[in-house]
């Protein structure tokens, strides 16, 4: 008999990607989210049930759930209280697999990727591993949430539990897509294009059918795991613009600025030290990456050019809510007129 499985935020990257990799491992999935977004015909195809769901609801988590799931895989949990949600149910639950964040990481000086700006960056391993101190659980900060989630369910899961720290997530259905820096000029026309850091910094990719496989993997093996989400070979902003431009034959001159001028050649991964995280844990596991950066970037590309005739602020309002121009043509056209 297949196995059941319910995913919370089914139409969001990490969900559809999901949805799409259990039901090819012959899960019957279903896939619940608040209905913002159309419904995937490729998966509706393969028989992945889609309802209308809204988490805070009384009731309604325990109305999807129904009878029962072999799994549950949480893509939008982002506090105590969601995972308290989640293991007031585990009776009916089989497995739970929840998202977190690698943002929960500190340095030794308790600094993180939230308090950057104020603290300045935090200093870490080379690559960090799942055992790397992390933030105190609280409600202050989107890592202190991410933080008490993880606790909550560490301390009260009776079930199997995969919790995954992702990095930075790519992949259809992106609604904060940072290869959009990169796509919009290139689609623009820009040829020269500046880049913070010398073009060096190293900021873990983590593409959405990759952490999905993980999941599935997870979930066969079961027990209790935390592990690291990220693509296989993390590639430098120089390397990520060079293949974005390959997907479509593209010739530019990506041109790095020392260190951080302003805003300046300021993409979405570039930061002052590099952060990259180990996936051996994962590896040791079983899990194996589906694609590489250059390999999946393509797909990603695709699904963002569809964005291109429309008003991207509101196709993609993460990127619209940052708080500086990340286009700032303007600016670009003095640094390489010399002004």
């Amino acid at each position: 008999m297949a196995r059941r499985a319910v995913i919370l935020g089914g139409t969001g990257q990490i969900g559809q990607a999901t949805a799409a990799r259990l039901a090819e491992a012959r899960w019957t999935v279903t896939c619940a989210q608040r209905g913002e977004r159309a419904t995937p015909a490729s998966l509706a195809e393969r028989g992945v049930d889609f309802v209308r769901f809204d988490r805070d609801a009384p009731g309604a988590l325990a109305a999807v759930i129904g009878d029962g799931a072999d799994a549950v895989i949480d893509t939008i949990a982002y506090t105590a209280e969601h995972a308290r949600q989640l293991l007031a149910l585990q009776g009916a639950i089989g497995a739970l697999a929840v998202v977190s964040s690698a943002s929960v990481y500190r340095d030794d000086e308790g600094r993180t990727l939230d308090e950057a700006g104020e603290r300045g960056f935090p200093r870490m391993p080379t690559a960090i591993g799942e055992d790397q101190p992390t933030v105190e659980p609280g409600p202050s900060t989107y890592s202190t949430r991410k933080a008490a989630l993880e606790r909550e369910l560490l301390d009260g899961a009776r079930v199997n539990l995969a919790i995954l720290r992702a990095c930075a997530i790519y992949g259809p259905g992106c609604r904060s897509p940072r290869e959009w820096w990169f796509l919009k000029r290139l689609l623009d026309g820009r040829r020269r294009v500046p880049l913070a850091y010398d073009g060096r910094s190293q900021f873990h990719t983590a593409y959405a059918g990759n952490i999905a496989e993980l999941i599935r993997v997870a979930l066969d093996q079961g027990g209790t795991h935390v592990l690291n989400a990220a693509d296989p070979d993390p590639p430098s902003v120089l390397q990520i613009g060079e293949m974005i431009a390959g997907v479509y034959g593209w010739n530019w001159d990506l041109v790095g600025v020392e260190g951080l001028s302003g805003t300046l050649g300021a993409t979405p991964w570039s930061i002052e030290r590099d952060f990259v995280v180990d996936m051996s844990r994962a590896q040791a596991l079983g899990y194996r990456p589906i694609a590489g950066y250059g390999e999946a970037i393509g797909e990603t590309c695709r699904a963002l050019a569809a964005a291109a005739g429309r008003d991207w602020k509101a196709a993609f309002p993460g990127l619209a809510a940052y708080p500086f121009d990340l286009f700032d043509y303007a600016a670009e056209d003095r640094f390489f007129a010399g002004g």
